[in-house]
This record gives structure tokens, C-alpha cells and sequence, in this order.
């Protein structure tokens, strides 16, 4: 049975000289957070990092290290530049092989594509050891091996790969999370963020100022996994701001 009460944790890799230049904005980082969130797993941290081997090894040892579980995006296409692959397995001291379900699933995919070559070929490789992540989109699967999840760079391929991952990692209690509004400085109410949160164990509370209308305000967003407790936060924090002579608004502004 799973335990509820263990933060199960995952960090991401992103791959890929176009983010870093600024070239590709990247759309996975949301996607992948919101669907860990779903899964009961807290994303705790992000690196993006070129692509260069030395740089994805280091990134994979050190995350795959502290998390529970690592997710990558980018870099295992068809090109010489994909390199994901090569440097996951250096990380974890295996070597790359062809995954003969995945060289399947490829050659009935291009068997009305154009067929299977080198480059195409390229996207059956993985680390020695590890499963197929399903993808519905392409012909090219994701990859897990370990604790180690590697997804494509594409977000609508990546998504698929994540469906596919659904209901089989394990997870603790999804995070919860609700959000009271006030047009209000930060400065005036933190001493009631700070002395709230610190009364109310499993809880965190986010404070996202903003400025509209020619007026400032801000959004608290309170998380936990216990709906007991958020509901106890967010009493705490409309009776206090109406204390200070502030309308809160529950939901956001």
C-alpha cells in the first residue's frame, strides 16, 4: 500500500542548446509539473542544461541521486546532436543498445513513411536494461531505465508519453491547493503569511504580488495535501485580512 504521508519527489532535465539560446521556448516544464502534481509527486527541482555530454551526465548522477524519480525532455531523435541516450547510459555505466520492440515499433511506423534507416534507427537505442514508455503519437518510444524517465522534447509527444505513464509511478496524497486574492501590499501582511504557515503543519503558502488597475495586490496560494488544513489556512487568512481592514477574495484575483 502506498504511504500517503511520504513527499515522493522527481526533478527534470531539460535538453537542449535551443532553450538556453532562447531560440525555443519550452512548454514541458509546466506540463510535467502539473501531471507529477497529479500523480501524488512533487517536482522539486529544474536544470536546463546544452547539449554536451559531460553536462547531462552530471545533471542525471546528481538529480537521479536526491529524487525519487528524474524525467528528461529533449534529445532522443534522429540526429547526431541527440545525445540523451548515449550520456543517460555513461551516467549509469551501461552501454547503449537497440531495444528490439522499439526497432519494431519504428519499422511498422516508416513502413508507409519511407522505411527504416540509420537516422530513424537512431530513436530504437537505449541504455541496456530499460523498458518502452508508450507513445501514440510517433513511432519513437520514451525510455525508462532505473528511476530514470526520458521523454521527447516535443511537448505533444512528451504529453503522450506522460498519458502512458499514468497510474504506474508511485506517489504519496496529490497536492492540494486553493488561492485567496487582496488588493494589499506584501509588506502588510507578512507576519500573517509567515506566523500562519508556520502554525499549520503541511502546509505552504505563495505570495504573487501583482499590479493592476493603477493598485497593487497579490495572490496567496496555499498548498497541502490535507483538505482539513487548507481549509483551516484559508479561514486563517480571510479572518486576518479582514482584521487589517482588507477584503479577501477568495479564489484570486
Amino acid at each position: 500500500m502506498t504511504d500517503t504521508s511520504r513527499i515522493w519527489t522527481a526533478a527534470l532535465i531539460v535538453v537542449g542548446d535551443e532553450i538556453l539560446s532562447g531560440r525555443t521556448h519550452d512548454k514541458n516544464i509546466a506540463q510535467v509539473a502539473t501531471w507529477l502534481g497529479v500523480q501524488g509527486i512533487r517536482l522539486r527541482e529544474v536544470r536546463i542544461v546544452p547539449d554536451d555530454m559531460a553536462a547531462i551526465i552530471e545533471a542525471v548522477n546528481a538529480l537521479r541521486a536526491r529524487n525519487d524519480y528524474l524525467f528528461t525532455t529533449g534529445g532522443i531523435g534522429p540526429t547526431h546532436d541527440d545525445i540523451t541516450v548515449d550520456a543517460v547510459a555513461e551516467a549509469l555505466g551501461v552501454p547503449v543498445v537497440i531495444h528490439p520492440e522499439a526497432e519494431a515499433m519504428l519499422t511498422r511506423y516508416y513502413a508507409t513513411r519511407g522505411g527504416i534507416n540509420p537516422a530513424r534507427l537512431r530513436m530504437a537505442r537505449v541504455p541496456e536494461g530499460a523498458d518502452l514508455i508508450p507513445n501514440r503519437l510517433s513511432g519513437a518510444p520514451g525510455i525508462q531505465v532505473g528511476n530514470v524517465f526520458l521523454m521527447a522534447g516535443v511537448p505533444g509527444i512528451t504529453a503522450q508519453m506522460l498519458d502512458g505513464l499514468t497510474g504506474t509511478l508511485e506517489g504519496g496524497a496529490p497536492l492540494l491547493s486553493t488561492t485567496v486574492g487582496c488588493w494589499v501590499a506584501e509588506s502588510e501582511v507578512a507576519d500573517l503569511l509567515r506566523e500562519t504557515e508556520k502554525n499549520h503543519d503541511g502546509c505552504q503558502i505563495g505570495s504573487y504580488p501583482f499590479f493592476r488597475e493603477g493598485r497593487v495586490g497579490a495572490n496567496f496560494v496555499i498548498r497541502s495535501t490535507n483538505q482539513a488544513v487548507l481549509d483551516a489556512v484559508v479561514q486563517v487568512l480571510v479572518d486576518g485580512l479582514t482584521a487589517l481592514g482588507r477584503e479577501a477574495v477568495p479564489g484570486g484575483i
